[in-house]
């Protein structure tokens, strides 16, 4: 999951050297945390959050084949 959400984000941003994905495991739920550059955090949300909503929809399927829930939280 970490490697699959660090090439997502890396896609979308500018500064790729600056993208940190944490992720935290808590039973069947996957919290994964994703820190960008604050120039490329527009990149990331997206216009209206767009962005972030297809992030998240990729991200939770990928998580639904492995049977777990993810959650998805940009960071600043």
């Amino acid at each position: 999951m970490k490697e699959f959400s660090e090439t997502l984000v890396k896609a979308i941003v500018d500064q790729e050297d600056s993208v940190r994905v944490n992720v935290v495991e808590s039973g069947a739920t996957v919290i994964i945390e994703v820190r960008v550059a604050k120039e490329d955090m527009g990149k990331v949300i997206g216009r209206e959050g767009n962005m972030a909503w297809a992030l998240r929809t990729l991200i939770s399927n990928a998580a639904a084949k492995l049977q777990k829930r993810a959650v998805l939280q940009i960071l600043e």
